[in-house]
């Protein structure tokens, strides 16, 4: 059995960003080749891009943190990392920290950034109620963002997503850490009805759109799986 990467200490302790502690960091070329923002990254356009989406967000929580949802409307349309720098963007506040929670059994972004790193996952916990939540939790080699890896998925993975087990978990996590942003990356909302379960205990979802790839149709689609009370906005990708 892999040993999993080192928690922080607040996941283990119970609150504090001075508590925390981290593991190796990846370097700006690793992040780079993951197309993960970073300061000072040589396209500067992306990282302002990611840090007003970061603000209009801030803008409609007050400053206070929050659980976001972010889907897509089809397959390809680059979600994941879109997900994951928003996680990221949150945490460029030294006073913030993010965790990236990845429902994305089939085709899994953390667990390429963690790759070999962590035993158990999001599926594990739901199975085994033995599991703490500190069990899951690794270190994404980013300063102050963590991630759940989603574990091994199943036919019945879209029902243990929606259990209360997972519902507990997203409140837990946006309850116990108060400076803590919870990012959720869910699959393309016309291939699983996980967005439209998942908005439910989301405060926001935004939809990541392949630019001049969707009718108007499917848009509306999409905000409807999510809702419009909870719909933040679009965002497009090339």
């Amino acid at each position: 059995m892999r040993k999993p990467m080192t928690v922080d200490a607040s996941d283990k302790n119970a609150d504090g960003i001075a508590l925390m502690s981290e593991v190796t960091l990846k370097t700006q070329d690793e992040l780079a080749a993951f197309k993960i923002i970073y300061p000072g990254m040589p396209q500067r356009d992306v990282l302002n891009t990611f840090r007003d989406l970061r603000t209009k967000l801030l803008h409609k929580t007050q400053g206070s943190n929050c659980v976001l949802l972010v889907s897509s409307l089809s397959s390809g349309a680059g979600s994941s990392l879109v997900a994951m720098n928003l996680a990221t963007s949150f945490a460029l506040d030294e006073q913030k920290t993010a965790i990236y929670i990845d429902c994305n059994f089939e085709d899994s972004f953390s667990e390429e950034l963690i790759k070999g790193s962590f035993d158990v996952g999001l599926m594990d916990y739901l199975d085994d109620a033995s599991l703490d939540l500190k069990d899951i939790i690794y270190s994404a080699g980013i300063p102050r963002v963590r991630l759940i890896p989603p574990g091994a998925g199943d036919d019945s993975s879209v029902e243990r997503l929606s259990s209360p087990r997972m519902v507990e978990l997203i409140q837990s996590v946006k309850a116990r850490y108060p400076d803590r942003f919870v990012v959720l990356d869910v699959p393309p909302v016309g291939d699983s009805s996980l967005a439209r379960i998942l908005s439910r205990v989301s405060d926001m979802a935004v939809l990541v759109v392949p630019f001049g790839k969707v009718t108007s149709n499917q848009v509306m689609a999409g905000v409807d799986a999510v809702g419009e009370e909870k719909f933040a906005g679009l965002v497009f990708n090339n």
